[in-house]
């Protein structure tokens, strides 16, 4: 009925792509292939970049939210209120006496949302707009409020045009 391949053809189809894909991830970045770099081009590099930063993001420095209240516990500030000090991975924290600091949830009531730097939503919608997406929250509130202010500036401009 259906045709079995056996393990070591398997592994070896898997070797061979493996190969061919550094191979292009080399030729994009070095720019010296000829049919390579233009096949591969920048959007090659920026998921081989993107893939780096996902490996680079260590799990001990990820953010927590609480499901029930919204509090969010960072290792980079730790809990005063319950003697945690900065640097405090979520995973250190223990699981029986820690509670939300807001509703008193349990540590199951905590999700995981990444780093502090990682741009929010999904990773398939941050190619989407003009590149807004790709900032971090931070970002987006400095160019939010940043051209808010512009146009303030802009239009008390108006009066001095008599």
């Amino acid at each position: 009925m259906s045709e079995e391949i056996p393990a070591s053809q398997d592994t070896a189809t898997e070797e061979k792509t493996a190969e061919e894909q550094s191979l292009e991830v080399s030729a994009a970045t070095s720019g010296t292939a000829e049919d390579g770099a233009a096949e591969t081009g920048p959007s090659a590099v920026e998921e081989v970049t993107q893939e780096e930063q996902e490996e680079e993001s260590d799990p001990r420095t990820h953010r927590f939210e609480c499901r029930s209240c919204g509090y969010v516990y960072d290792p980079e500030e730790g809990v005063k209120k319950q003697n945690i000090p900065v640097g405090t991975a979520f995973e250190d924290l223990d699981t029986i006496t820690f509670r939300c600091p807001v509703c008193r949830s349990k540590v199951g009531a905590f999700r995981d949302i990444g780093p502090r730097s990682k741009a929010s939503g999904f990773e398939e919608n941050l190619n989407y707009g003009l590149g807004v997406n790709r900032l971090t929250p931070g970002q987006k509130n400095v160019l939010i409020f940043g051209s808010l202010a512009l146009g303030f500036a802009f239009f008390l401009s108006l009066y001095s045009l008599r």
